[in-house]
This record gives structure tokens, sequence and C-alpha cells, in this order.
């Protein structure tokens, strides 16, 4: 039996005395893509910050086979999970190119010699990157630094990439393009997690989904089925039609 590179078992978070998650469980398979769609306040940016370690939480998290509860952000990095949060969190003043060398540090770390030689990947992978890499963060367009956002975040060489919302704030053909990579990311091996609000397309990509309302999973299925389903298409779906 293939172990599955992500496993949350009974996942639960909380603010204070208020708890934000509720016993979440759930697998991802090496090489896919799942999708965590939801509104506005479910808990899905809380979700992917227990899985990075960015807050605490209870319950069981593994990441190929191993319990990673214990380990802090920086040595989840180490072990290949990468997050490109809502954010984005880059260094405006610094260029495209320096903000793509940061991400590097783990294969730089584990003595990879060529790995400065990944940002002729990102640059293949982003073309409008090349074209602005000496250009400061900064400047370019939301679209363009959700592209850095990602492009940063590759150079790690993740076995697990998670993104929170990366249509946000995006105009339709830059949305359209950024799902395009994550098609292509699966492609090339790397495992997703793909939290967003924009449940047409994560559904479309996705093998997997699943549906968090009010801290809890209260549905969940393969992504071609959810995108059928009388429910999701009354809630997340049925205004794309009109």
């Amino acid at each position: 039996m293939t172990i599955p590179i992500l496993k949350v078992k009974q996942l639960c978070a909380s603010y204070g005395k208020a708890q934000v998650l509720h016993s979440l469980s759930m697998s991802l398979a090496k090489g896919s893509v799942i999708t965590v769609i939801g509104p506005n306040g479910a808990g899905k940016s809380t979700f992917l910050n227990c899985l990075m370690g960015v807050l605490p939480s209870q319950g069981m998290i593994e990441f190929n086979g191993q319990a990673i509860n214990e380990l802090t952000l920086e040595e989840r990095v180490m072990q290949g999970i990468s997050l490109v949060p809502e954010n984005r969190e880059l260094f405006s003043t610094m260029t495209v190119e320096d903000n793509l060398l940061l991400g590097g540090y783990r294969q730089m770390w584990l003595g990879n010699a060529k790995w400065r030689s990944r940002i002729d990947d990102i640059f293949d992978l982003f073309p409008r990157l090349r074209e602005r890499r000496l250009q400061e963060a900064g400047t370019l367009s939301g679209g363009e630094r959700q592209m850095l956002a990602v492009g940063r975040s590759l150079m790690s060489r993740p076995s697990l990439l998670m993104l929170d919302e990366p249509s946000l704030g995006l105009a339709p053909l830059i949305v359209k393009e950024i799902f395009t990579i994550i098609e292509t990311l699966r492609q090339t091996g790397v495992s997703v997690v793909l939290v967003e609000q924009n449940a047409r397309a994560a559904l479309a990509v996705a093998d997997y989904g699943y549906v968090l309302e009010m801290g809890e999973f209260s549905l969940q299925g393969e992504a071609s089925n959810l995108a059928e389903d009388p429910r999701i298409i009354d809630t997340y779906l049925g205004s794309a039609k009109k």
C-alpha cells in the first residue's frame, strides 16, 4: 500500500478559547492535487497554517509516513513542505531574482551545488519573471507577484506545495494562467494542497476535494463528483453559471 505524502487525523485548532478547526481528517496521495473550498471564515487558511507549523494544533499530521507535529516551521520546510500564503509575503524592495534565490536556501543547506540553476526552471515556468528579473518585487502587478510567490516556493524543490487563495484579486486571464501552472506542477510530481474560494477553477484542477464549513469538513469526494453535486452547485458554483 502506498503511503500518502500527507495524512491528517483529528486535527483541531483554537484561537484562545474559540475552537476554529474541529477534528479534521484528510489524506493526500503523492503527485496529486486536493482542494479545500468553503466560505470566508470557515478556517481554510488556519488549516494550512497548522499544516505548515505557523499555528499550534492538536491531532496528528504525518508527512511521508512520519509525524511532524513537533517540527518547527523551518524544519517542515527542510522536510520538503512549502506554503504560498494568501498575502504572498514578498520582499518588495528586492529584485525578482533575489526573491527567488532566497527561496533556494533549502537546496543550499542540503548541499545541492547546482541549487542556483533551479532559477532557470522557474523562468521557463514563468517567462514574465525572466523579463522582470532585475525589477523590484513591489513594482510588479498582482498576477506577477503571485507568480513570484509560487516561483520562490518552487526554488526549494518541495514535495508538497500548499497554496492559499492563489487567485485572490487577480484578473480572469491571470487566474486561468495560475491554474494552468498548478496542472503543470501535478505533471512534474509535486503534490498540491489548494485552498481556494474559486470553487469552479479549484475543482477543475484537483483530483479530490473537501468542503470546509464552520471548521469542519462537511463534504468530500472526487473533485469531478463534487462539481456535479447539487449542494456544491447551489452554494459555490451557481453564480458562475449566470
